[in-house]
């Protein structure tokens, strides 16, 4: 039974949109003075939309991301480059 590997498949590419709004939330949390990839880490392990600022509406745009689309953007990045 443990022999045979899941397959996980989130469906969809939205990578780019991911992108765009990643580098909103990035740009806004650099702007107030905030280290952008600790509070994103912060976000992503949490899920708590306080690591994110409201400035620019970061916090709201964070918030329309898939989690789990997110990360699947995130690990191609790393893997497809």
């Amino acid at each position: 039974m443990f022999d045979k590997t899941m397959v996980f498949s989130l469906g969809g590419d939205k990578d780019d949109e991911i992108k765009t709004a990643m580098k909103a939330v990035y740009g806004a949390l650099l702007q107030k003075g905030y280290n952008p990839i600790n509070q994103i880490v912060g976000y992503i392990l949490s899920e708590d939309p306080t690591y994110i600022t409201t400035y620019n509406n970061a916090r709201n745009i964070i918030s329309k991301i898939d989690r789990d689309d997110l990360m699947e953007a995130l690990v191609k990045s790393y893997l497809t480059t």
